[in-house]
């Protein structure tokens, strides 16, 4: 019934608009088509100027109402470097839309039909060509250059002291492996990946790395002022770890591991003081299309001082002590042995 009433509508718009241009079509001829024509393009190049006029307006007041209102200021060293070359790129691309904006109503309004006046033609212009060509080339390469810059930066080696973390993004939620005191992530195996005994991430418990690692879903936490380099994967589809407070973003593909590394600079607490929001939490968000549960793939990064880091690892168990615990030293064990029954045989 509800797609009927839709339609219905479409159908009665499009009944009014169609009759309203057939009446005015008729009115064109009794009031005489040419004069009728001449006032309704005088009255078009006015509403184009107003346009310009009030469109500009529109922009310049939208710009400084919603500035760093929508993300707010960037948390992390590359986030700045990014939002320096978002703002020179539309400083430029900002100056162009004016100015051709405020030519091509101008124009229009100026240059509107009128007697005894008559459209200069060329054909071609060299120069002209030229400029329009060669200009936006040169600024769009430096643009670009820019943009490869911060690109092999953020994908590139991270520092010596970052902390490798791994993200593996799955339907629909994300797991986090963190190396234990050896600092180094043990291997992992597809085929090993079982939930059912523990092993989630697929981890090969063979590898002596893999003894101290840390598995946690759904909540990453790091270090503030501290490098972390992300090694990200997927374990069914394509999936996008989009970190918008950190402005990063990077692909996680099944079977083709890849990495970024950024320190982020504002804890979580300052964040909420600054923002004014008490239940303000970073998000890691999944930003390519991966089913019908894609809107509620998000997950929560809690920035935090080393001494609250330290404390949180503290608080968690190696996975590999959870899939086994017979190897956990802190399970008391009942090693006292039964007693054995004495008898005496009496000898007579």
């Amino acid at each position: 019934m509800q797609t009927f009433f839709i339609v219905a509508i479409l159908a009665l718009g499009f009944i009014i608009t169609f009759q309203i241009a057939k009446a005015s079509e008729y009115v064109a001829v009794l009031r005489g088509y040419e004069r009728s024509r001449k006032q309704t393009n005088k009255i078009n190049g006015f509403l184009l100027l107003a346009f310009l006029i009030i469109g500009l307006i529109g922009v310049v007041y939208c710009n400084e109402r919603l500035k760093d209102k929508i993300l707010g200021a960037p948390a992390s060293d590359h986030g700045i470097l990014v939002d320096r070359m978002l703002y020179v790129t539309l400083a430029i691309t900002f100056i162009v839309f004016v100015l051709t904006q405020i030519a091509l109503f101008w124009f229009s309004y100026k240059y509107q039909e009128k007697e005894n006046q008559k459209a200069f033609y060329f054909p071609h212009d060299n120069k002209l060509e030229m400029i329009w060509t060669v200009i936006p080339a040169i600024t769009l390469t430096i643009l670009v250059g820019f943009g490869i810059f911060y690109w092999f930066k953020i994908t590139g080696p991270a520092p010596k002291d970052a902390v490798q973390v791994e993200v593996v993004g799955k339907q629909f939620g994300w797991e986090f492996r963190y190396p234990g005191k050896d600092q180094v992530l043990g291997k992992k195996y597809f085929k090993n990946v079982n939930p059912a005994a523990s092993n989630p991430a697929g981890q090969i418990w063979e590898d002596p790395a893999n003894h101290d690692d840390i598995f946690v879903e759904q909540e990453m936490h790091l270090v503030v002022n501290k490098p972390v380099q992300l090694v990200i994967g997927a374990k069914d589809v394509i999936h996008d770890v989009g970190l918008a407070h950190f402005r990063l973003k990077m692909d996680a593909v099944p079977g083709t591991p890849t990495t970024m590394w950024f320190t982020p600079t504002v804890t979580t607490a300052d964040m909420r003081k600054k923002t004014g929001n008490p239940d303000f939490v970073y998000e890691i968000s999944c930003d390519q299309m991966c089913g019908k549960g894609h809107w509620s793939m998000r997950g929560v990064i809690v920035v935090e001082t080393q001494e609250e880091y330290d404390a949180w690892m503290a608080s968690k168990k190696p996975q590999y002590l959870v899939a086994n615990p017979d190897k956990d030293p802190s399970v008391k064990k009942d090693t006292a042995a039964a007693p054995v029954p004495v008898t005496a045989a009496v000898i007579r």
